[in-house]
């Protein structure tokens, strides 16, 4: 599992990204950059995480072919919500994540991001757990995604509570 260095071009090829889902999708889709690579200075995998906001699941389908059509396509082991993802010469670059209105505000990812950028401690410490994880995936001790698991169970748990919401689990993987 590669982790690098931020990269100070993220921010820009998250726009690109953005800038691809909005022109195949609802002129009023709200897109945020999501994941290791929006939060400032962190390491992370060099692919690019959105969160889009469609009104419904169904309006999601509606312009599934349109996403399509311009690289994007299905395929993931999320279960809780529409994934898309760009790839190019077998390379995964981003991933988008479909959000409905409803799920919005309490989705994990976003709670999550904005957590790790105003919190730096919780910040440093899912970077080293980051790195362990990718250790551990690297001689097939676990997963990556389930080696970073408890801790961002912990920290969504505390973000939600700020927020006066539910703690709900979030390793949604198949």
């Amino acid at each position: 599992m590669l982790l690098v260095p931020y990269d100070p071009s993220w921010p820009q090829r998250f726009e690109e990204f953005a800038a691809s889902i909005r022109a195949a999708g609802v002129d009023g889709w709200i897109v945020e950059h999501i994941g290791s690579t929006a939060i400032p200075g962190m390491n992370a995998k060099p692919i690019v995480d959105l969160a889009v906001r469609v009104q419904t699941g169904g309006e999601f389908d509606a312009y599934r072919s349109a996403l399509e059509s311009v690289g994007w396509h299905t395929g993931s082991g999320i279960r809780t919500h529409p994934v898309m993802i760009m790839e190019a010469a077998g390379e995964r670059l981003a991933i988008a994540h479909f959000f409905t209105a409803a799920e919005w505000d309490a989705a994990p990812q976003r709670l999550l991001r904005d957590w790790l950028c105003a919190h730096p401690d919780d910040a440093e410490r899912y970077e080293r757990v980051k790195h362990d994880a990718a250790r551990a995936a690297e001689e097939r001790n676990s997963s990556y995604n389930a080696a970073k698991t408890a801790v961002i169970q912990e920290i969504v748990d505390r973000a939600r509570a700020a927020r006066g919401l539910e703690p709900v689990d979030v390793y949604d993987k198949r």
